[in-house]
């Protein structure tokens, strides 16, 4: 039996906090970055009690503990696509590296899209790492161009809600 069959996804309190940024940062130590980059970048990644005012973190938690996360937002209007005036903002998905391609990237990332449409909001948005697009991708969301590559994210994805 595999993960993706023996995990619960939940929202996440801030006694997760220490699991949740163990996972992040297991996630982001794995990512084709010098590691100085990485090193010196992991504070800006890792969550605590102020962003549980504003983020809807949501885990995926096996018997032995969290091995995955989803952090939700409100995107700035700038950031949406022309044909949106409302959207959620996946700010983060990460899978531990020992438990990736169970399917629980793209349980959690489901997670996104049911509130986008319990929302009733216009669509999923995605700033990923460039090594991420192929997920976001397979998992049917279209890449976004960059109108000003000085301002906006390189790496951007969108999903409109389903009808």
């Amino acid at each position: 039996m595999n993960d993706a069959n023996t995990h619960t996804l939940r929202r996440a309190t801030a006694a997760d906090l220490p699991a949740v940024n163990s996972v992040i940062e297991a996630a982001v130590m794995g990512w084709a970055l010098p590691e100085r980059v990485k090193r010196l970048a992991m504070p800006s990644y890792r969550y605590d009690t102020h962003d549980l005012s504003h983020l809807q973190l949501w885990v995926a938690e096996t018997a032995r503990g969290i091995v995955g996360v989803a952090a939700l937002d409100t995107p700035g209007p700038r950031e949406l696509p022309a044909t949106a005036t409302s959207g959620l903002l996946l700010h983060g998905l990460y899978v531990h590296p020992d438990h990736q391609q169970r399917g629980i990237g793209a349980q959690l990332l489901q997670t996104a899209e049911q509130q986008v449409q319990t929302r009733r909001l216009d669509g999923l948005l995605v700033r990923a790492q460039r090594e991420a697009g192929d997920f976001f991708i397979h998992q049917d969301l279209q890449p976004l161009d960059t109108d000003d590559h000085e301002q906006d994210y390189q790496h951007r994805y969108w999903k409109p809600r389903r009808a």
